[in-house]
């Protein structure tokens, strides 16, 4: 059948998963794959009964066969919407828990910037005119805040495999895409919002995180890493950083 070889073969495609919440995702999309090749055959079968009614009832209503498959559907679909809404809040709106690493991610044509809060675990303040990227300040840090001594910036994002994370994505330019396809994520960066969006991974290895929104001429060029590793190696990495970051 082409559309069991169709489904097959675009799940087939799926990158790896890597998170907690991506096993959930992908049996949405596998449900809304099956019930839209059972729709194509449905479909044709029903032309084929309202072709074959109308040739032998000409003048008695078939009503049914049209309206109670536009009732079926309109409920159908309103089924996966709500399903897919509370999947997709579930990364955004319930909340992360008060253990999860709080990790802020700042797009700007045409990298991403990744700062952990430190020992304070309390982001310092960022003021739009303190940004300099060539005097090592890239996101505005205000050094009169004394949270923003022990903040640590890096190129990539690093994260331990196990624990939930809170991302609080920002742009200081553009709309930018945040995009981890292996994560199940995807969130836009909008200048003047900070948003939140939370996820376990649970596989360790390295991740591309792509920009999905057309940013600008250097947009093809704004890609980092998400690197998952163990907690132990997680803690010695920031340690490592925290220290080299001291004056």
């Amino acid at each position: 059948m082409p559309g069991l070889f169709a489904v097959t073969s675009l799940l087939s495609l799926l990158p790896a998963d890597a998170s907690a919440h991506g096993p959930a995702l992908d049996r949405q999309l596998l449900l809304s794959l099956w019930i839209v090749l059972a729709l194509f055959a449905l479909a044709h079968i029903i032309l084929l009964v309202g072709l074959v009614a109308r040739r032998h009832s000409a003048q008695r209503s078939i009503w049914h066969v049209e309206y109670v498959p536009l009732l079926a559907l309109a409920v159908l679909f309103a089924v996966l919407t709500i399903r897919a809404e509370r999947l997709w809040a579930a990364t955004r709106y319930t909340g992360a828990s008060l253990t999860a690493l709080q990790v802020e991610v700042t797009g700007v044509q045409f990298a991403w910037y990744f700062r952990y809060p430190g020992t304070d675990a309390t982001f310092g303040r960022t003021q739009p005119q303190l940004v300099a990227p060539g005097e090592g300040n890239p996101l505005g840090i205000d050094p009169a805040d004394p949270h923003s001594a022990d903040d640590m910036i890096s190129s990539q994002l690093v994260l331990p495999a196990g624990r939930e994370v809170d991302l609080a994505i920002r742009s200081q330019d553009v709309i930018h895409g945040f995009s981890v396809p292996e994560m199940r994520l995807k969130q836009n960066a909008v200048p003047g919002e900070t948003i939140h969006i939370h996820f376990t991974p649970t596989a360790t290895g390295t991740y591309a995180i792509l920009c999905t929104q057309v940013c600008g001429m250097g947009h093809y060029r704004m890609n980092a890493n998400l690197r998952v590793v163990t907690p132990p190696d997680f803690d010695h990495w920031l340690a490592q950083r925290e220290k080299a970051a001291q004056p």
